[in-house]
């Protein structure tokens, strides 16, 4: 075990979400995507309690092509809901669409809201750091 992984305790795994099927890319596409550092449940949902011990910790990185990738961390509001972080104000933020009751297990899709609108993606990988 590393330094690392003694620090986020053993929940916290490394999920890859890429693109699904949608109108402009039919077959989805893995150039667009989030890498998440997050806290799983036995389950595969996200575990609060572990957020709340480790929100600095909670990384998320937003891939495009022809974009640089963004880094941000996984917040939530009050009441509960999961949105994407990546800096000062509100303007930037990506809100997940019932992601507290989502299962990030792979083939399973998740939905997030950003600047261009709803998008759903695929979960393509959950490991263990």
């Amino acid at each position: 075990m590393n330094i690392a992984t003694r620090k986020l305790g053993k929940n916290f795994r490394h999920v890859r979400m890429e693109l699904a099927r949608e109108k402009e890319h039919p077959q989805g596409d893995s150039a667009y995507g989030y890498d998440l550092l997050v806290p799983l449940t036995a389950e595969g949902t996200l575990n609060a309690k572990e957020w709340a011990k480790h929100q600095m910790e909670c990384r998320v990185r937003r891939f495009r092509p022809g974009e640089a990738d963004v880094v941000g961390r996984l917040r939530r509001k009050r009441g509960g809901q999961w949105y994407f972080d990546y800096g000062e104000g509100e303007d930037d933020d990506e809100i997940g669409f019932r992601l507290g009751n989502e299962r990030f297990v792979p083939g399973e899709y998740v939905s997030i809201g950003s600047d261009d609108g709803m998008h759903t993606y695929q979960i393509k990988l959950v490991e263990s750091v």
